[in-house]
């Protein structure tokens, strides 16, 4: 094999995680202060590694890392630090770190990194800024959170509909100040109203007299600014952009954003989704305190508590049969826990089918018919394994059909309910994430319970 083979074959297998022995290392330069090893480390990494390092380390360590290298610690890298470091690694860093860090951000970096800072750490980042871009700040900052506004850049490429090819491309080698990365020239109206996009390539490669309005792309899709950013972000998902104009009340083009932020909102809404389904809070990290967290998970405890509490309210209704039986004791959990699995399945899907639009009033009937359905083919399935457990530990044919019975109910509930409540809630104007598997799990519980103690004390005794 020769040597580029071998090359090859290692870029196959590279591991584009943070290498392990990168921290040891620091945590040995920060401990000897040997500021020349850390900047050594740091210094051939990209700022999402390095933002990857500040999270990894405690807090002392931290702090030592901003001493020792404060000048390695750009603008980039508090973009791409988790928000709850933040705003410590801001109040830490010295302000003419700062300065420097935040002046060659583009003005949607910027807004992301300001935008939940204390006033006092806003103001010293704003004021760090030349006064277009604090002005440009100050405007996206006045739209509302969570919308187009926040998440587009300012910095825009743009030309008159009229031009052609030549003219544009000897138009931007002119210009000092072009973003440093840019997908579409846009085009615009005399009132600078955007009607259509061109993109590089289709510049580039086309006769120097082309009208620019006869290479447009039908991608084109344009965004309000108060337009909510997770629509933005399905929007690109759905459509394959790269790049979209945004306009104000007034139709006027007034920024652009690019596929690198709808793709972050993407990302953003999907981690959310599932923190929440989780029950541990939409902002959850590894970087978290103890009493953040604890705050954060003790109200979905609390409410996992008091569903408990309904299930066992449930079971004392049944404790003559249960004492009389001590078999169904054994048994119970089977049928609760099967049906609580069961359910969170059908509510993980249909949780995110509502994030993505799929799950919509059109089509909801034929998946909960289908959810219903899967429910009954495992109920039955699982209603002849059961049924034979309980017959063969137990010795009893009535026990074994009564669990047999109880998990095909349970498991078609489960179903049911998997897909009802989180589309009762979202038409209710309810997070889904955050609200149905408390109540997924008291539906799937109770039924559990109720199906096989009443199915037990009708037909054993």
């Amino acid at each position: 094999m020769s040597d580029e083979d071998l090359d090859i074959e290692e870029r196959e297998d590279e591991d584009f995680s943070l290498d392990r022995g990168l921290v040891p290392a620091v945590r040995l330069a920060l401990a000897s202060g040997d500021s020349a090893r850390l900047t050594e480390i740091l210094e051939p990494l990209h700022a999402a590694d390095i933002a990857d390092l500040l999270e990894q380390v405690d807090s002392g360590d931290r702090r030592e890392m901003l001493l020792l290298g404060a000048g390695l610690f750009d603008g980039d890298v508090l973009s791409e630090l988790d928000d709850s470091l933040r705003e410590e690694v801001i109040e830490f860093l010295p302000p003419e770190i700062l300065s420097d860090a935040v002046r060659d951000l583009e003005t949607d970096d910027v807004v992301d990194l300001v935008e939940d800072l204390e006033d006092d750490q806003m103001e010293t980042i704003l004021g760090a800024l030349e006064s277009a871009d604090r002005v440009a700040v100050e405007q996206a900052l006045s739209y509302p959170e969570e919308s187009a506004g926040r998440l587009m850049q300012r910095e825009i490429v743009m030309a008159p509909e009229h031009w052609t090819v030549g003219e544009t491309i000897d138009y931007l080698r002119s210009q000092d100040d072009l973003p440093e990365q840019f997908y579409h020239v846009i085009l615009t109206d005399p009132r600078l109203k955007p009607v259509g996009y061109v993109t590089l390539g289709k510049l580039l490669g086309a006769p120097r007299m082309t009208p620019l309005n006869t290479i447009t792309e039908d991608s084109f899709r344009i965004f309000r600014v108060t337009q909510p950013e997770e629509d933005v972000a399905y929007a690109f998902n759905q459509y394959h952009l790269i790049s979209a104009p945004v306009v104000d009340e007034d139709d006027r083009l007034v920024g652009v954003i690019t596929i690198d932020d709808a793709m972050i909102v993407l990302d953003e809404e999907n981690e959310e989704d599932i923190l929440r389904l989780a029950g541990v809070g939409e902002e959850s990290s590894l970087s978290d305190r103890v009493i953040e967290t604890t705050k954060r998970r003790f109200p979905w405890l609390f409410v996992n508590l008091i569903t408990a509490i309904l299930a066992s309210m449930v079971i004392a209704q049944f404790e003559d049969t249960i004492s009389q039986f001590v078999a169904l004791a054994v048994l119970m959990p089977i049928v609760a826990s099967m049906g609580g699995n069961a359910g969170t399945q059908a509510l993980t899907v249909a949780v995110r089918a509502i994030a993505t639009k799929d799950l919509t009033g059109s089509n909801v009937w034929r998946v909960i018919r289908r959810e219903c359905m899967v429910g009954l083919v495992n109920g039955l399935i699982f209603a002849v394994v059961m049924g034979a457990v309980g017959y063969l530990w137990f010795g009893s044919a009535v026990l074994g059909g009564v669990i047999a019975a109880a998990m095909v109910i349970n498991l078609v509930i489960a179903g049911l309910a998997g897909i009802l409540i989180p589309v009762t809630l979202e038409r209710l104007k309810i997070d889904p994430a955050l609200a149905s598997g408390a109540f997924v799990t008291t539906v799937t519980d109770v039924v559990g319970f109720f199906a096989f103690l009443g199915l037990a004390g009708w037909m054993l005794f």
